[in-house]
């Protein structure tokens, strides 16, 4: 087993309309206006750009997000990340009962140096991590609903 292999699932379910949702995730700039652990998005041209992300642990994450779908009638959003993280992201956003269920789905191996020495013992404090930020994402988008 690759102990610098990750992959995430989250399912967010939001208090806004599919479309509304979808088009918030379809922005990536605006990113930093409603997720903390999200700390700079700089784009370089209209389908990449370089993320800068910190969650709970003190250490950045940068990585080059790049554009690989954007289907707006499957609600699909899926980019290839290279730096620190390599692998892909995916957003889909479906309809559910008064709102919008949104999964996150991310497959990365794990570049940084320190991050790879510590596969092992770290394993469960990164995952760990990466849930609250995700949770914090999701408490994010759900004020950034509110305020549409």
């Amino acid at each position: 087993m690759d102990w610098s292999h990750y992959r995430f699932v989250s399912v967010w379910d939001l208090p806004g309309p599919p479309d509304t949702v979808y088009e918030i995730l379809g922005r990536p700039d605006d990113y930093p206006c409603w997720w903390p652990q999200v700390r700079e998005v700089t784009s370089v041209d209209d389908i990449t750009g370089t993320t800068r992300i910190r969650s709970f642990l003190p250490y950045d994450l940068v990585m080059t997000v790049r554009e690989r779908r954007r289907d707006p009638t499957a609600r699909v959003l899926e980019a290839a990340l290279g730096g620190d993280l390599d692998g892909w992201a995916r957003w889909t956003v479906t309809a559910r009962d008064g709102g919008s269920r949104a999964t996150y789905e991310q497959e990365v191996v794990v570049r940084r140096p320190l991050m790879r020495l510590l596969a092992v013992p770290g394993r469960v404090v990164f995952r760990a991590n990466h849930a609250l930020m995700m949770r914090a994402g999701r408490r994010g988008l759900t004020a950034r609903l509110g305020a549409v």
